[in-house]
C-alpha cells in the first residue's frame, strides 16, 4: 500500500453585485488566478482558516455563512493530493493600505463569465467548479462540521 501526503486547504467564494472576489497569484513561475485559499495551520479550525487566508490574501475581512463543498484534488500522477474545503462568504470590510501575502499579486472582482473566458490562468480546474457549484445554489449549514476541540496544550 502506498502512502501519501494530503493537504487541508481551504477556499472562499466571495461574491459582491455579481463579482467574484479572487487572488491573481504567482504559483510553479507563473501567474494564476485563484480564490482566498491556502493551508489549514495547526490549532486551527477549518473556519478559522478560511477567515485568515481570506484577509492575509485580498485584505477583505468576511462573514463565512456556508459550506460550499469539499474538492479533492491531484495535480499529475505522483503529487500530493489536496483537500479543499470550500466557504462561502460575504465581504464585510477592506483594508487597502494591508500588505497581501507573499505570491499574492493583486485581489480582484471578477465576474463568472470573465472567469470562463481564462481557463488558462486558473490555478486549478477547481476555481471555476467552485464559482459553478456556488452559481447552481448549492449552500451546506456550517454546523455540518464537527471540530472536537483542541487538546490543551501544557506549558
Amino acid at each position: 500500500m502506498n502512502s501519501f501526503e494530503p493537504h487541508i486547504t481551504v477556499a472562499t467564494v466571495v461574491e459582491r453585485d455579481g463579482r467574484f472576489l479572487l487572488v491573481r497569484e504567482q504559483a510553479d513561475d507563473k501567474l494564476v488566478l485563484n480564490q482566498p485559499a491556502g493551508h489549514v495551520e495547526a490549532g486551527e479550525s477549518l473556519l478559522q482558516a478560511a477567515f485568515r487566508e481570506t484577509l492575509e490574501e485580498t485584505a477583505w475581512q468576511v462573514d463565512i455563512t456556508a459550506l460550499l463543498g469539499i474538492y479533492i484534488y491531484q495535480p499529475k500522477r505522483g503529487a500530493g493530493v489536496y483537500y479543499r474545503m470550500c466557504f462561502i462568504a460575504e465581504p464585510r470590510k477592506h483594508d487597502p493600505g494591508q500588505k497581501l501575502d507573499t505570491g499574492i499579486v493583486a485581489a480582484e472582482w471578477l465576474s463568472a463569465d470573465a472567469l470562463r473566458g481564462c481557463p488558462s490562468e486558473h490555478r486549478s480546474p477547481l476555481v471555476m467548479r467552485c464559482i459553478d457549484d456556488y452559481l447552481s445554489g448549492r449552500r451546506l449549514p456550517l454546523d455540518s462540521i464537527y471540530q472536537h476541540p483542541w487538546p490543551l496544550q501544557k506549558g
